[in-house]
């Protein structure tokens, strides 16, 4: 009830945001409209709703953008590099890493950030074992401690700062 709750101000204060100036009919229609977002998709709201308004978190997230962009423009010259140069070797490969992260949003957001940077694809996910199988378009190590810093290193320990601290 608290997620679904917390859910209701956050998207009523949106739309009052993006209605300014905002009228007494507008008002009416955003109370409405958080009412049925919050009834409806209210239960994928984080169980801790009280985390979001750590500011820390926001400092890491913002810190995470930057991150994560460098290393999709890196594998995106990669990639095309071996598109361009058929003869630049590739091999393809599914590695298994491990993870430390234990939050269902967390693993959601490492899984995803590995899936869009281009090379790398997340293909399977054991929360119980902390362990995401990835097809690599270039295996550079079978070694599962390698492997996870090669692929989960750039992107873990941010995301534990963000999601789980």
């Amino acid at each position: 009830m608290k997620a679904k709750c917390a859910f209701f101000i956050i998207a009523l204060i949106i739309w009052i945001l993006l209605n300014i100036p905002l009228n007494v009919s507008n008002l009416i229609i955003g109370v409405v409209v958080s009412v049925f977002a919050a009834y409806f998709v209210g239960d994928f709201f984080p169980q801790r709703p009280h985390l979001l308004f750590h500011p820390a978190r926001y400092f890491w997230f913002f810190l995470y953008i930057p991150i994560f962009v460098w290393q999709c423009l890196k594998a995106n010259v990669d990639v095309a590099l071996r598109i361009i140069r058929p003869s630049r070797p590739i091999n393809p490969g599914i590695v298994k890493v491990q993870t430390s992260l234990k939050s269902d949003i967390a693993l959601t957001f490492l899984a995803n950030s590995i899936t869009l940077t281009p090379g790398t694809l997340t293909i399977d996910l054991n929360k119980e074992e902390g362990v995401l199988y990835v097809h690599w378009i270039d295996v550079k190590s079978v070694d599962i401690k390698k492997a996870t810093e090669l692929i989960v290193g750039k992107f873990e320990k941010i995301l534990k700062k963000i999601f789980e601290e």
